[in-house]
Formats: structure tokens, sequence, C-alpha cells
């Protein structure tokens, strides 16, 4: 048996507000590979009582039979794990009489922790040698550590006369759930073997080379990424389509495979928009580090009871949301604009007073183009977890200034609360709330959207009576 065990560093890109920040990713990877024809099998089963965070364990969602083999390079997906910031993934040759669910096997062939989203594209002739083989997956913490038990075996089977995946595979499906609409989009996709960079292509018309190699002459942005998505830089709103595609690249910049399928969506400003949100990264969507806007579970829109166009911007501060105003918010004229806006111009140490002045600004420019503009209260963050993950300090009095612009929001606008109901220990938001301190998880997306439901029909209700 051959182990081989390497220090794994990943670095994550995530806009904060004051800067685009990088965070790593420590942990120890083993990665044991064996001769499945060598190997004794005698496996002894642990028992573990599972502790109190664990989740319910992924299950695949791809399945591979006799009848329907994979290639030797298929793309395997599984349900997501809440709370995992990456996952371990192990391959076994063959069925085990006891298989420990807590534990790495001793038999298994290959494995890694370099799975950074919930699918993972392995080269198969790297480890396998004969078909079946069966796979199981768990979900990890950002510290490394196991949160849930390991998936049941998978029996994979594979067949080398099959089109391996040769490209990677969107999942930013615009326009699909409540609150999909992004301004500014995220592209999102599985990332495919041997490829160690991305690069993303937007075009205004379908390319002319469909799965190709080469860039589309209907190109008009692109960007390289070594991640798995790429947040795009400009807002981007037409009466027309635009088109996404990407592919991977090797090291010294060569395509590996082709481009995917090009993606369509519209963000078309005439499409009769009555609500809008506009906010920071809070409000633009994604959590637990690993997922981003277009993860649509992790956007507090997906939960609203009413249809809404998200106008956010990752890594708005209060300054940069007043100033891209006219340009960002005017051309959709909702009737009205729910606004989350602040947090990171507060964390990083603006004054109160700065915040409210910009709060003010967005509030005269809604009211004079006849747009009804509700505040929402900034939810409390950790800056302990943001230390963690980001290396970056929060402001010491974050808590003092944040109250005085949420007491400006509650006397002087028409607000809805959401700090009064995240009232936590000590102001601080819990650690399995948000995981970096600042992006609230799914649970708390979904309490900001029962919030907005219960408020916002009230909000209009009254606005409606002093109408008459």
């Amino acid at each position: 048996m051959n182990i081989k065990k390497d220090r794994l560093t990943k670095t994550i890109i995530l806009s904060l507000g004051l800067a685009t920040i990088f965070y790593s990713v420590n942990f120890t990877q083993q990665e044991e590979q064996t001769d499945s024809a060598s190997v004794e099998y005698s496996v002894v089963t642990t028992a573990h009582a599972a502790a109190p965070q664990w989740r319910k364990p992924a299950s695949p969602t791809v399945h591979f039979t006799s009848n329907t083999p994979a290639s030797l390079r298929p793309m395997l997906t599984w349900t997501k794990v809440k709370g995992a910031v990456m996952y371990e993934i192990e391959f076994l040759s063959c069925p085990l009489p006891a298989l420990d669910r807590n534990e790495l096997s001793d038999n298994h062939i290959f494995s890694t922790r370099q799975v950074y989203g919930n699918s993972y594209n392995p080269d198969l002739p790297d480890f396998a040698t004969t078909s079946p083989i069966y796979w199981r997956v768990r979900a990890l913490n950002f510290d490394g550590e196991p949160i849930s038990s390991f998936s049941n075996p998978e029996k994979l089977y594979f067949d080398a006369s099959i089109q391996p995946v040769n490209a990677p595979v969107p999942h930013s499906d615009f326009g699909t759930v409540n609150g999909s609409t992004l301004l500014y989009p995220v592209y999102a996709w599985l990332p495919i073997a041997h490829a160690v960079q991305y690069e993303v292509e937007l075009l205004d018309a379908p390319p002319e080379n469909p799965n190709g190699t080469e860039p589309s002459v209907h190109r008009i942005w692109s960007a390289i990424t070594a991640l798995s998505d790429k947040y795009d830089d400009k807002a981007r709103y037409s009466s027309k389509p635009f088109y996404w595609r990407v592919r991977g690249l090797d090291e010294n910049g060569n395509p590996v495979g082709v481009y995917s399928d090009a993606q369509e969506f519209v963000v078309n400003p005439d499409a009769g928009w009555e609500i809008a949100t506009f906010g920071d990264s809070i409000s633009h969507g994604g959590g637990s580090m690993s997922y981003s806007p277009v993860d649509w579970e992790y956007s507090y829109q997906t939960y609203l009871d009413f249809p809404v166009i998200n106008l956010s911007n990752s890594g708005d501060t209060s300054e940069t949301a007043a100033d891209r105003f006219e340009d960002d918010v005017l051309p959709f004229h909702p009737r009205y604009l729910i606004i989350l806006e602040g947090s990171n111009s507060i964390r990083g140490g603006t004054p109160a007073e700065s915040v409210i002045s910009d709060l003010k600004v967005i509030k005269t420019k809604c009211e004079s183009n006849n747009i009804v503009p509700i505040f929402m209260t900034l939810p409390p963050i950790n800056p302990a977890s943001i230390e963690k993950v980001f290396n970056e300090p929060t402001s010491d009095d974050w808590r003092t200034e944040m109250d005085k612009v949420n007491q400006y929001i509650r006397t002087n606008t028409i607000y809805i609360d959401l700090a009064i109901r995240m009232n936590y220990s000590e102001g601080v938001l819990p650690e399995r709330l948000a995981l970096d301190g600042l992006h609230p998880d799914i649970n708390i997306k979904r309490k900001m959207a029962s919030i907005i439901n219960s408020e916002f029909p009230k909000i209009v209700k009254t606005l409606s009576r002093k109408a008459k």
C-alpha cells in the first residue's frame, strides 16, 4: 500500500466590500493508492457517536449501471450537505462486508479531499482496473473535519468506448427560481479532470463554433480563473439574451477538452419588475464559503412570496451603492426597492455618520424617481469567524456603529427590522449560522425571507391607505 500525504491549500476569492479577499483552507490530504489485486479485505467497524453538528449524508444523484455505464471520466454528483466547505470522496474496488461509515476504508483504491463542490470528475484509469467499482463521499468543514458520515457506497460501471466528459458542466441556471435574475451574473460550472484553470466568455449571440476550442466572434467579455465560478464585474442587462460558456485550460493556457454548451440568460430591464432587491453580498447570495449566488438555496430571494429582480453586487459598500444607483437601478424602474447596505462599510471601520449619509443619498434618489425605498436593518456579524476565514480584522466599535445605522433606519425610513429578530448572544452572529461570520447560511436566508414576507405586505397596505 502506497500512502501519500500532502499539505493542501485551497484559495477561494470572495468579495467582501473593501477589496477582493483571498482565504485559504489548510488541511492534510491523505491519498492511499492500493493495488486491488493484492488486498486482503478485513475491515473492523468502529462505533462512532455522531457529533451533534453532524448533518444528513450526501446521496448520489447520478447512477451508472451495467446498462448505462459511465465513461472513463464520468461526472459524479451528489446532494449538497448543509455547512459543507469541501468533500472527501473515496473509491473501492469491491463491496466490503463491513464498512465504517465514519472513517476512510483502509482498502480503498483512491481518495481525495480536493473536492470543493458537490461534484467530482475522476480519471478512472488512474486507479481503476476492472468494472464495476464503488464510490462514496462525506462532507467536511472549514477545518477539514467531517460533518457527516459517508454516503452509501454507489456501484459504478464504466466502459472505455463511451465518450468521456471533456467540457465543464455549467450550473448557473438563471431565471429558474424566484430571484434568480441577477444584474451582476455569477457563472459557475462543475470542474473537469486535468484542468487547472478555466476561461469564461460572454457572448451577445450563440457561438458560431459550439463545443469548439477557439473563442467565439461574438465574445464581449472573458476572464480566466482557477476557481469553478466567476463573478462578473459588470452589470449585464439588455432586452436581448446573453450567452456564456466555459472551457478548461492546463497550466500553460492550452485547452483541456472543449467549450461547454452555451447557456442563455436574459436580464431585461423592461420586463415589468415591480420589486427589486439592492445590496451587497448578503443580498447577492451565497454562503458556507463554497457556494455562490447561483446556489439559489443560499439566497433569501428564493424564499420570498413575490417575484423580485436581484440588483445586488458582492463587495458593495454604502458609498459604492449610492454611486451605482443611477446606472443599476433606474433602468429597471422598480416601484419598490428593498435595500440592505452598509455591513461592509461598518465592519471595515467607516463611521456610522458616513454610512447614514450614503443611505440618505439612496433614499433621496429613490424618492426623486418615484421608487419606494424599503431599508432593512443590518444583521449582526461575527468578527472572530471573519478573522478565521479571511484573516482580516473587524473594526472594534462595529456594534456601536451598526446600532447607530440601525437606529437611523428605524426612525427615518420605511423599514423591515432584521436585526431585532436576530438578537443573538452578545449581539454576535453564531458561527453555525454563518461559517465565515458575514454571509448567512440557508437557515438565516430562510429567516430573512420569512421576515420580509411578513412585513412587506403590511408596508404596501399602509402606503396604499395613505395614498387614498
